[in-house]
């Protein structure tokens, strides 16, 4: 199992039965392919609609916000860009699923840009974070350099200040309770010493620490 994977997995197990979920771009999306068999949730796609789902040969020119091809679940609505903000500016998100460049032990992340590279744009995040009532973020525990993500304080523009509930990476989960970050689970492939060395960021060991859960895998 790759380190996208084991994070997918692992994040679908924070869903529940009746919620309402906005899937970021990129390694949040592979959340949908792990929830558990008796979990139903409503995924929400900033370009305007309720009910995203599979591919379907019916729906094969339909796209979520990142532009890639998706399907319908029955019963699903669709709405304008505005009706559809206004959904998540309400608080009607249960909870967003984003990847990020930096979080800080504070719960500050930084996702939308890397200082002196072009972008299109900073899409919904900003309000995603702030309008959703958990915000999870999934991504790899290190950049590809080799550099702590997780981070004492955040060296990119902030895309929202104390706004993460938790974050999922390959080597841990850690929560964030009253401004202070919480390792709550582990992977069994890393020691607690090898963790603090790949993290900037200061944590404080739970007391009900254990091993990182995975879903079941079906046979």
């Amino acid at each position: 199992m790759n380190a996208k994977e084991r994070i997918a997995r692992r994040v679908a197990l924070e869903l529940h039965d009746g919620d309402v979920v906005n899937l970021g771009i990129g390694l949040p999306t592979k959340v949908a392919n792990y929830l558990p068999s008796d979990i139903n949730v409503t995924f929400q796609s900033e370009n305007g609609f309720l009910g995203l789902g599979p591919i379907t040969e019916e729906n094969a020119k339909l796209v979520n916000a990142g532009g890639q091809l998706c399907g319908m679940t029955p019963g699903a609505a669709m709405f304008d860009s505005a009706f559809s903000f206004a959904l998540i500016r309400g608080g009607h998100v249960d909870v967003c699923v984003l990847g990020s460049l930096q979080v800080d032990e504070h719960g500050s992340l930084a996702n939308w840009v890397v200082p002196g590279k072009m972008v299109p744009g900073m899409g919904g995040a900003m309000d995603l974070v702030v309008g959703a009532k958990r915000v999870i973020i999934a991504m790899e525990h290190c950049a590809k350099n080799g550099e702590a993500k997780l981070l004492r304080e955040c060296t990119y523009p902030l895309t929202a200040v104390a706004k993460v509930s938790k974050v999922i990476t390959e080597l841990g989960v850690f929560r964030f309770t009253n401004g202070q970050m919480f390792l709550d689970e582990i992977s069994p492939d890393v020691t607690l010493e090898e963790l603090r060395a790949k993290t900037e960021a200061i944590f404080i060991v739970s007391p009900t620490l254990c091993l990182m859960k995975q879903p079941m895998v079906a046979q």
